[in-house]
């Protein structure tokens, strides 16, 4: 079982940054994948970004391409998402997931419906 914690959340102004973190317990294991989807009130959890929790190879959805950035620390066994330069649409609950994979590409990595473990949520909130 993989267990994920996620954090660092909060109320930054539109322009501002922020940065997540997402915990990973439990046993890991080859072709295991890591990342951020997003949910806003009246929408379905959309794709952010996710590696291959062995290494750094990310891919990231067209709407924050290029103002978030993910990285890991592996002597903590944490996953960041540094937010930049935010806007009121990336307001919503992100949640940190988990999944597997066989071959490392976009399509894999953006599908949902390969993820079966996800963190309980944290709050991000963009003011205009």
């Amino acid at each position: 079982q993989v267990q994920l914690v996620d954090s660092g959340g909060g109320l930054v102004q539109y322009g501002g940054s922020l940065r997540l973190a997402c915990r990973v317990s439990g046993h890991t294991f080859t072709g295991l994948m890591v990342g951020w989807f997003r949910q806003a009130p009246g929408k379905e959890r959309e794709f952010v970004t996710a590696i291959p929790w062995g290494s750094l190879l990310p891919y990231y959805a067209d709407s924050v391409n290029g103002r978030f950035t993910v990285s890991k620390d592996d002597a903590k066994n944490t996953m960041y998402l540094e937010m930049d330069m935010l806007k009121p649409e990336d307001t919503a609950v992100y949640y940190c997931a988990a999944g597997t994979f066989d071959l490392w590409n976009e399509r894999t990595a953006e599908n949902r419906l390969h993820y079966h473990y996800w963190g309980q949520g944290t709050q991000v909130t963009v003011s205009s």
